[in-house]
């Protein structure tokens, strides 16, 4: 009879794996190109959560942006029922008389209840937290406005490579 010796292969320890977390956001710049209602919240919440949580933030307001920080337009921003898929009725139904100020007026309740701030008070509320607002120059002048027609919290007009001076290093959002 023969016996045989099993020999148990030697375990090593595999040395843990270290996860490298990614580097915390610093700073993010928001370019708003949209004037209505509904597309000016989301870089305004998307700024505020970044002061709120120690993050420098810029919003650059181009195009039809520019609404939203043009104080005779401030106040009656408005959500667009033309051609807007996710407002899920027909073309033909939001152009009927009195659908986008029923729409609007809906948003805002909606906002309201949530204790989301008006447009001109989160401008504020980002301002005096630190933010930087801008206006842009093109956009400015394709518009014939001058400094003079914006909200005062606007902290200056740049042109788009001022902007990007300004965003060296950021995170930057188009909205």
């Amino acid at each position: 009879m023969t016996t045989a010796t099993i020999e148990r292969p030697e375990v090593t320890a595999t040395p843990a794996v270290e996860e490298t977390k990614p580097e915390p956001i610093q700073h993010i710049s928001i370019i708003c190109s949209k004037g209505t209602l509904d597309m000016a919240y989301p870089g305004l919440i998307l700024a505020n959560a970044a002061r709120m949580s120690g993050i420098e933030a810029t919003l650059f307001f181009t195009f039809w942006g520019l609404d939203v920080i043009t104080e005779k337009k401030l106040d009656k921003l408005h959500v667009a029922t033309v051609g807007n898929p996710s407002m899920h009725i027909p073309t033909m139904v939001g152009g009927l008389p009195g659908m986008e100020s029923m729409a609007t007026s809906m948003m805002k309740k909606e906002m309201e209840k949530l204790d989301i701030p008006p447009v001109r008070e989160m401008l504020e509320i980002l301002s005096d937290s630190g933010a930087n607002i801008y206006a842009c120059r093109m956009a400015m002048d394709m518009f014939k406005l001058e400094t003079s027609d914006l909200i005062p919290q606007v902290d200056g007009v740049l042109s788009a490579m001022d902007f990007y001076d300004k965003s060296a290093g950021a995170h930057l959002l188009f909205i």
